[in-house]
């Protein structure tokens, strides 16, 4: 039983942007101002062109792979089975961790209109029926849940493009210009660790890579999408950035979109902004859903996961057991309130990550000279660069979450050691 390859350029655009855009960025505009006060919109560009660059040597290696899996693939055939495990269980422990974190966002967003769901079951099943909604839309085939995430993205961007029309209308009326003091005073460290908070919600787009294997004609659709959707993202980050030190000032706060949109549309500009944030998890999560699953189905495929996962839907062509087990288990994160420990490692592990697929580039090409691939000028020059810039944020990561990355890569370990030995056994049978 095999994929139905039915993910064209423009859903897979869809899909790349419901990656990116979760509702991560809304949390950070009041950490960048604390950062680095009214140059903060700079960053977002800084951390867009960095990505950018990391994003443009995994097209290299997106495009000559025809099977599910992404970036756990790629390192794996460079690297071997350990390194590939271990980015493995950094990217599945991130991903599913979001679709935990975008759940409780979406419930404390929704609880100002129906205050009853804080507490108890009824929080639980808000959670359920959150998941479940794009858990059928994908078990049922990837048409439907492509569509569903199409849905979203537009759904998801609506308000925003509202809030930054408004915003630039007031700007325009109140211009005020950004001194190159402002952007040299706040300092190195902190410009660096702005730059790490942002890889986190610039982050997402390689999940879109997970399913290549349901990707009508991988080297054209999956350039296209990646740049069209870090292009889309980048500058309504920035715009959002922009709008909110415009119109609040560079003082830290701990809402400062909602008070900005107060300040631009009156007293429904809060609630626009709560519409907006559970808008964009609600498209994160169905593209969540859609991507992911095909994770733990690759695990399996390779040997590294139970073989159960590698069970397709004979009708609907989906890998149906490992999106259910996949689902189940964004639910559990979410409402056990362990989702937190994912969280603190998300960025972590996302330059992590970054910097092995990076690296596997260099090795790929060794590797197979001659593959049939979309070849990026100065790809081995541009890998290096892109490991520097990963190895550079990690100087930006506390402590704490320098040892949970490390607690992960003992899971990982363990995971390497049973499925060694799972292949071991059967080959001293015979």
């Amino acid at each position: 039983m095999t994929f139905v390859r039915s993910i064209g350029r423009w859903t897979m655009t869809a899909l790349v942007i419901n990656g990116i855009f979760g509702a991560g960025i809304f949390a950070l505009p009041g950490e960048l101002n604390r950062l680095l006060g009214r140059a903060s919109p700079f960053a977002v560009i800084f951390a867009a062109l960095a990505m950018a660059i990391i994003m443009a040597c995994v097209v290299e290696m997106a495009t000559q792979f025809s099977e599910p899996g992404g970036v756990y693939l790629y390192t794996r055939s460079a690297f071997g089975r350990f390194v590939g495990i271990q980015i493995g269980w950094f990217f599945l422990l991130a991903v599913v961790g979001g679709v935990a974190v975008c759940a409780n966002l979406f419930v404390h967003y929704l609880a100002p209109f129906l205050p009853w769901i804080l507490s108890g079951w009824e929080r639980g099943l808000v959670m359920a029926l959150l998941i479940a909604i794009p858990t059928a839309a994908n078990y049922r085939g990837v048409r439907s849940g492509a569509n569903l995430s199409s849905v979203m993205t537009l759904a998801k961007l609506s308000p925003l493009v509202l809030f930054i029309l408004a915003g630039i209308a007031h700007f325009l009326r109140q211009p005020q210009m950004i001194h190159a003091t402002e952007i040299s005073s706040s300092g190195w460290s902190n410009w660096v660790r702005a730059i790490v908070l942002l890889m986190f919600p610039l982050s997402g787009w390689e999940e879109s890579l997970t399913p290549t294997g349901e990707v009508r004609e991988p080297r054209r659709t999956i350039p296209f999408a990646l740049a069209m959707g870090l292009t889309v993202c980048a500058a309504v980050y920035t715009l959002l950035q922009f709008i909110t030190v415009a119109t609040v000032g560079p003082k830290a706060t701990e809402q400062p979109l909602a008070q900005a949109a107060t300040v631009l549309l009156g007293g429904g500009g809060a609630t626009l902004v709560s519409i907006a944030i559970m808008l964009a998890t609600c498209g994160y999560i169905s593209a969540n859903l859609l991507n992911d699953p095909r994770l733990v189905y690759s695990l399996a495929a390779q040997g590294d996961f139970p073989t159960v996962f590698v069970k397709i839907h004979p009708r609907f062509h989906t890998p149906a057991v490992a999106i259910i087990v996949y689902a189940l288990c964004g639910w559990a994160l979410a409402v056990s309130g362990t989702f937190q420990f994912v969280l603190a490692i998300s960025a972590g592990a996302t330059v992590v990550y970054y910097a092995g697929i990076c690296a596997s580039l260099i090795r790929l090409r060794r590797l197979r000279p001659g593959a049939d691939a979309f070849r990026i000028p100065f790809g081995p020059v541009l890998s290096v660069v892109a490991v520097v810039i990963a190895l550079a944020l990690m100087t930006g990561l506390t402590h704490r979450e320098l040892l949970l990355m490390c607690v992960t890569a003992l899971i990982a370990a363990t995971n390497w050691l049973w499925a060694r030995r799972r292949q071991v056994q059967p080959e001293s049978k015979v």
